[in-house]
């Protein structure tokens, strides 16, 4: 079993910056892919970024130039950097971890964390 705790969610203005983190723990010897989803209330989850443990990266089109997905392996931790957030970002993010998890979609996704709310007002 492998734990996932995400933390660093805020309300933050247009145009601000948010770092998420996402510490995983238990059995994580295993976890080859991790990454970011969004979802809103009556809102289909979407991906948002992922990343494998040899590096591989993909961003949703909505995010790409403004988010990075980076990877402390040492520390168990995934993170997403945020810049130039827009209202339209605000959602719950949630992470997720697979032992054979895709970069491009929730298949294989093995884990979920609980979320953290990104709130960015206008």
């Amino acid at each position: 079993q492998v734990q996932l705790v995400e933390s660093g969610g805020g309300l933050v203005q247009a145009g601000g910056s948010l770092r998420l983190s996402c510490a995983a723990s238990g059995s994580i010897f295993s976890i080859n892919t991790m990454a970011w989803y969004r979802q809103a209330p009556g809102k289909q989850r979407e991906l948002v970024a992922a990343t494998t443990s040899g590096g591989n990266t993909n961003y949703a089109d909505s995010v790409k130039g403004r988010f990075t997905i980076s990877r402390d392996n040492a520390k168990n931790t995934v993170y997403l950097q945020m810049n130039s957030l827009k209202p339209e970002d605000t959602d719950v993010y949630y992470c997720a971890a697979g032992r054979r998890g895709s970069l491009y979609s929730s298949i294989g996704m093995d884990y979920w964390g609980k979320g953290t709310p990104v709130t960015v007002s206008s």
